[in-house]
């Protein structure tokens, strides 16, 4: 005779199934809702966050474009995540605690725990693909952080 299970149990053996199944994710960053356009912010960049999309548990990722001469909205800092930033598209800076970087196409930049960060366009705008561990809480933001 087969074996019976709770209905909890039941769905978390089929969740478990679909996942052994299914080992990878497809979504188009363009599809991703807008965060930015959400929050008012939309001026400056766009900030499309497709880790629900995805499914990814531990890795978080943003598709960042900043518009043309503008600067983020705002900056932040992690405590504990390092993140990587790859500029696909475009040019400008990003400014790391007191340190102004330039950026162009395919630049890679490592950010360490407790450096805050923020990105200003060129005059052709910049697309910036961001990736680090996923820890909830983490993120701290820093108002007036170009005036510093």
């Amino acid at each position: 005779m087969g074996a019976r299970y709770s209905a909890p149990a039941a769905e978390r053996l089929s969740s478990a199934l679909r996942s052994a199944t299914v080992s990878y994710a497809k979504k188009n960053l363009r599809e991703v809702e807008d965060s930015a356009l959400e929050h008012g912010l939309s001026r400056t960049q766009e900030a499309r966050f497709p880790r629900a999309d995805l499914g990814a548990e531990q890795t978080g990722v943003n598709y960042l474009i900043v518009k043309p001469g503008q600067r983020e909205a705002f900056a932040h800092r992690h405590r504990e995540a390092e993140e990587i930033y790859v500029v696909l598209a475009g040019s400008g800076r990003v400014k790391l605690d007191d340190d102004m970087v330039d950026l162009t196409q395919l630049d890679a930049v490592r950010v360490s725990p407790g450096t805050a960060r923020s990105f200003e366009a060129g005059p052709d705008g910049l697309e910036v693909l961001i990736f680090g561990p996923r820890v909830e809480g983490d993120g701290e933001m820093i108002p007036d952080f170009w005036s510093a």
